[in-house]
């Protein structure tokens, strides 16, 4: 295959895959403009090993990859940094309004550790199963079943502490 015919099969799936892998990017990390930077990367490193992904599932490959960036961002950020003066933050309940349900759901993914959030959005957005989410976290498939119940109990104690707390 010429590097020609390689390009634009790349810039194919990249042009195809670009939504579905951002919004995977932006539920794992919380954070729209993060996940922007996390997919970036990831493709860049995609092109380079693209001979060797376009030959499996290239979908699974990115995917593997975002965690694994993910994962490797947030252990040498994990660290704390002290402000001396923090940043003001909003209350979004002090006007009385409900958030929006979408919003309180991203909230509460966001709330979730990293484990636990990467597997609710891989088995339930990304739809793979425990085998396929277990394969692309490095993990076992009890890890991802025990992960799963725990995220799901916390994203219902959230939620609902959620509904109880606006009028």
């Amino acid at each position: 295959m010429s590097r020609e015919t390689e390009d634009a099969a790349y810039a194919a799936f990249v042009e195809a895959a670009w939504y579905r892998h951002l919004r995977t990017a932006t539920l794992i990390t919380g954070d729209r403009h993060r996940a922007e930077e996390l997919l970036q990367d990831c493709l860049v490193k995609l092109y380079v090993r693209w001979r060797r992904a376009a030959t499996d599932d290239p979908h699974a490959y990115l995917r593997r990859m975002l965690v694994n960036g993910h994962v490797s961002w947030w252990r040498r950020r994990r660290r704390e940094l002290l402000a001396a003066d923090p940043p003001e933050s909003a209350d979004p309940h002090a006007d009385g309004h409900r958030l929006d349900p979408l919003d309180e759901l991203h909230r509460a993914l966001r709330a979730l550790p990293d484990r636990q959030r990467a597997v609710v959005v891989l088995r339930h957005v990304e739809d793979l199963s425990e085998k396929d989410t277990a394969a692309a976290l490095g993990c076992s498939i009890g890890t991802v079943k025990s992960q799963n119940a725990r995220a799901m109990a916390r994203l219902r104690t959230a939620l609902l502490q959620n509904q109880e707390a606006t009028p």
